[in-house]
């Protein structure tokens, strides 16, 4: 009851029932959120409340700071969330000055009813996406998982189980994957005790492209300590998973690259440079290309390259308009030679071992190149390479606008 709320009854009467009263009172409570939960329904899967809803469910948990790299205008987005916290489907969860929006059980109940295919690997059981731990490292390895999957849903990688073929799962029915499709560090490890039994590995899945498959990490906002054993065991696995037991016809080998996501391109400079020695994993060549991309729109574009071998051709051969091609058995590596003779690199990829290689080589061979890159990348990578090292910048916005704005 309420306060001065009257129930009709005398004040004995009143204390005398007041346990029965309480109780209605809590039934009729109870009636009143079931009926609320029955009536409310999900947004449309086509709109940014159901976009949202989805892209919570197979991270877990989303950090609030990916907000705005989702479809829609700030404003717009933010009375979504309002109507989604409104509706109980979604909320804030804070701790240890991480913030991050989570499904509710309504939600979770809402979503297997819907799309059970799409969602009972990340909502049913314990796993780590459905019941969510508090430990701050756990939550670091989701939100880092989240800001990965972000960048492939808007390079238009296929994220979700319904979308792509079970490649790694003990089930699998020998069908080809359906490219480009990323595979979380859980669903590689539905193959079981070989990939389970890796400690220490800090690879977040695996994304599987029409030419290459590329073990997948991010770095977030700092450089991480890489356990090199564990690496490697990682890197000789997915060969024999996908190169020689399921999918030989696919990939060979050598097709297996290394794939890494950061916040910045100071950590690009930072990895170049290995002032740790634990940073050589990345450039000793383990993997022969070692691509590092930011976790932005930047890095989303050319993701989008990454993953599409015609549009990052048509690139190349605008690129190519005022030089030679290249030649394999040079002694520098090169895509190209300018008009005076000296090698050229296309590093917009920013292939880290590669870009290394090539100023090592002209500076132990006292020739000049040329490094063609975008021009949010020349000034990080202008640091590192010597003086040898000229640079042409392909301009983002004019890039972004001819290939992506039709």
């Amino acid at each position: 009851m309420k306060r001065g709320e009257t129930t009709g009854l005398s004040y004995k009467e009143t204390v005398k029932n007041l346990p029965g009263l309480l109780a209605g009172r809590v039934k009729s409570e109870e009636w009143r959120w079931r009926k609320t939960d029955e009536q409310i329904t999900l947004p449309p899967r086509t709109t940014v409340g159901g976009f949202l809803l989805e892209l919570i469910a197979v991270c877990g948990e989303l950090p609030t700071d990916q907000l705005i790299r989702l479809p829609g205008g700030e404003h717009y987005k933010d009375n979504v969330i309002k109507e989604l916290k409104r509706k109980r489907l979604i909320r804030t969860y804070y701790k240890n000055g991480l913030r991050g929006y989570r499904l509710t059980v309504s939600a979770k109940r809402f979503l297997l009813a819907d799309v059970p295919c799409r969602f009972s690997f990340a909502l049913s059981g314990s796993c780590e996406t459905n019941h969510i731990k508090s430990e701050l490292t756990k939550r670091l390895r989701l939100h880092r998982m989240a800001e990965i999957t972000v960048s492939m849903q808007n390079a238009g990688v296929n994220i979700y189980r319904d979308e792509k073929t079970a490649v790694f799962s003990p089930e699998w029915n020998g069908d080809l994957p359906s490219v480009p499709a990323f595979y979380n560090s859980r669903e590689v490890k539905e193959l079981g005790t070989p990939f389970v039994k890796i400690t220490g590995a800090r690879s977040v899945g695996v994304l599987l492209t029409e030419d290459n498959a590329f073990v997948t990490y991010n770095l977030g906002n700092s450089l991480m300590k890489w356990e090199y054993k564990s690496e490697m065991r990682t890197k000789v696995l997915m060969q024999t998973v996908l190169c020689r037991e399921r999918l030989p016809n696919f990939y060979q080998p050598d097709d297996m690259q290394g794939l890494i996501f950061g916040n910045s391109m100071e950590l690009a400079f930072e990895i170049l440079c290995a002032s740790s020695v634990k940073q050589y994993f990345i450039l000793d060549g383990n993997y022969e290309h070692f691509y590092y991309l930011t976790n932005d729109r930047y890095g989303e574009r050319l993701l989008y390259l990454l993953c599409h071998k015609q549009e990052n051709d048509k690139l190349k051969q605008l690129l190519l308009s005022d030089l030679s091609e290249g030649s394999s058995v040079y002694s520098i590596e090169n895509d190209a030679f300018d008009a005076r003779g000296d090698p050229v690199l296309f590093g917009y990829f920013c292939d880290l071992p590669r870009i290394r290689r090539f100023d090592t080589a002209l500076s132990l061979q006292g020739r000049n190149g040329t490094l063609i890159c975008f021009d949010f990348q020349k000034e990080a990578i202008a640091r590192y390479c010597g003086g040898q090292v000229t640079f042409r910048t392909i301009d983002f916005a004019k890039y972004e606008r001819r290939f992506f704005e039709k």
